[in-house]
């Protein structure tokens, strides 16, 4: 962790503290939406005081601590407090990054909490049984989610590729996902959850599920193709 995660929020709070959840919300691209984040933990049931986000930022390569406003994550939380994610590829998609934040935020006594499968990490149990396998699940979710950026890279790729040969082609109807749902999906598909279940938690239907699940390089080819027939769109409007 850098020096900027280090600070004075770690002393304990005081007895008038009140305790407080805050979402951290993080997009890489102009297709994913904070508000979409936000709406969903508030229809999983969760009272949120406050959104803190950054946009535009890589998980992959940007730190938590040395965001725009993740930083501010060390400032804000106090002991009790909560901290709510969509899943935690949202705090980052480095291993080493993602457990070691993990482990700060609960050596300060911070509650984190995933808005997907309700997951739930603090540092309060003293048992050694329950500490191994809680530490064993943040090993294994944060390996999961570097493992799922490797996989949506090499994607991307083959969408791009696939969408660049078939340029000559009418670009179709507007995709019926989003970006954001797009890589949500992918990543409950990777840890094997039903296509029901998905379209239910995601908010797509169970066919287009199914559609992304059977060809996941297409589905991001069909993205890229729409979001470059808007960018010659409107190239030729501004001309």
């Amino acid at each position: 962790m850098t020096s900027k995660a280090t600070s004075s929020a770690s002393s304990p709070a005081t007895s008038n503290h009140q305790t407080k959840t805050i979402l951290y919300a993080r997009v890489s691209t102009t297709e994913q939406t904070i508000g979409h984040q936000e709406a969903q933990a508030r229809a999983a049931g969760f009272n949120i005081d406050l959104v803190v986000s950054d946009a535009g930022v890589s998980g992959v390569a940007v730190p938590l601590a040395e965001r725009p406003q993740g930083k501010r994550l060390f400032d804000l939380l106090r002991r009790g407090d909560t901290l709510l994610v969509r899943w935690v590829d949202r705090l980052g998609r480095n291993y080493q990054d993602v457990t070691d934040t993990i482990r700060e935020f609960m050596r300060r006594g911070v509650i984190i909490k995933t808005v997907i499968n309700g997951l739930t990490f603090d540092g309060a149990t003293t048992d050694a049984m329950s500490e191994a396998v809680r530490d064993a699940l943040i090993g294994f979710m944060a390996a999961m989610a570097q493992a799922q950026a490797e996989a949506t890279r090499e994607a991307q790729r083959a969408g791009i590729e696939h969408a660049k040969a078939d340029q000559a082609k009418y670009r179709g109807r507007k995709p019926s996902f989003t970006r954001d749902q797009l890589e949500a999906t992918e990543c409950l598909l990777a840890r094997e959850m039903g296509a029901s279940a998905i379209a239910r938690e995601i908010g797509l239907s169970r066919a287009t599920v199914i559609r992304i699940k059977s060809d996941l390089p297409a589905a991001y080819a069909t993205l890229e193709r729409w979001s470059a027939g808007q960018g010659r769109m409107a190239t030729q409007v501004g001309s």
